[in-house]
């Protein structure tokens, strides 16, 4: 039996999808019965909501060592999916505790319980740091702690730490390193979190871009080279997983064009991002509310960054979906 942690979030819900349509008998943990119904949603946009029946759901949380003991019964592979993503500095022991310690039981359990071979979605965030000669940042990029990371960038680096902790002392791992994921845009009514923001931000009007860039990837290109690589006889590896480093004014206008909005027409310079991200947490602080750009995202925003996909199309001969094509065809779903 396969046990997916994360099935209630974007890549968890398409995971448990692929896993079941491939003959999979699969067990989802969960915290919430709420938030089952958001991966009863995706089932349902796919138009195969008979398969979500399909689903061993089991109350579980990955911080509580206790409830993890039912979830590992007759378990052979994990995929570990479940994370918190916050770029907000209030958030620092919470992205450390969820995500580090979190997959540290994770990694745990599968150890005691023989699993046999290990998966931990991890983030590009926590690949290393571009040095003065290289033009693209692969997984044998070095990180330096010495360089400011993003509270979630270290505590999904710590977390894969605990990933290959496990790996020395005898578990079979695989680690992936998706860069941003974007799901159909219709979907940003079942995710508000992660990616969806984006497409929530552009339907709501959106006036800024900016020149950066980063690595981009469709959530089924993420499924697809994951689930083959649990299946192949790859071990005690990490794979960059992106379709190609897009520009984000570019990633904004297509996005505006597949939800028929405007497109971004103001150029957000560095200054400007850096301006905004101060003025949000004064406007946060005083009125207590959620930070909507943060001095990490800002200096994302504007950063342009390459990433290699070379190692898992090699592994694999993986072929990756256009985003720009991915984005349109799958608004008309």
């Amino acid at each position: 039996m396969v046990l997916v942690t994360g099935g209630t979030g974007l890549v968890g819900a398409h995971l448990l999808l692929h896993l079941i349509e491939n003959g999979e008998n699969v067990r989802a943990v969960y915290r919430s019965k709420s938030k089952i119904e958001k991966t009863k949603s995706v089932f349902e946009f796919y138009k195969k909501p008979h398969l979500f029946e399909k689903i061993n759901w089991i109350e579980a949380d990955i911080l509580d060592v206790p409830s993890l003991e039912n979830a590992f019964i007759d378990i052979t592979q994990v995929y570990h999916c479940a994370a918190l993503i916050s770029f907000d500095p209030k958030d620092e022991e919470k992205l450390r505790k969820t995500n580090i310690e979190g997959t540290a039981n994770m990694v745990n359990f599968s150890i005691a319980k023989e699993v046999e071979k290990f998966c931990f979605i991890s983030s590009i965030a926590a690949l290393g740091d571009i040095a003065a000669h290289e033009t693209h940042i692969t997984e044998e990029t070095d990180w330096n702690p010495e360089k400011p990371h993003s509270d979630y960038a270290i505590s999904k680096y710590g977390a894969e730490m605990e990933v290959w902790r496990g790996q020395q002392e005898g578990l079979k791992v695989i680690i992936v390193n998706p860069g941003v994921i974007l799901g159909p845009p219709q979907m940003m009514t079942i995710f508000e979190e992660g990616s969806s923001k984006i497409y929530q931000k552009v339907s709501d009007g959106l006036p800024f871009y900016t020149l950066g860039s980063t690595g981009i990837i469709s959530v089924d290109d993420v499924i697809k080279a994951t689930i083959e690589l649990m299946k192949s006889s790859i071990i005690n590896e990490r794979f960059t997983l992106i379709a190609d480093n897009i520009v984000f004014r570019d990633l904004l206008n297509t996005a505006a064009d597949a939800l028929k909005a405007k497109r971004p027409h103001m150029h957000a310079k560095p200054f400007l991002m850096n301006l905004l991200w101060i003025a949000d947490g004064i406007f946060s602080t005083l009125f207590f509310r959620e930070r909507s750009i943060t001095k990490a995202t800002a200096k994302a925003s504007y950063s342009k960054n390459l990433y290699s996909n070379e190692k898992i199309k090699t592994a694999l001969g993986t072929v990756f979906t256009d985003i720009h094509q991915y984005i349109k065809d799958s608004s008309t779903l």
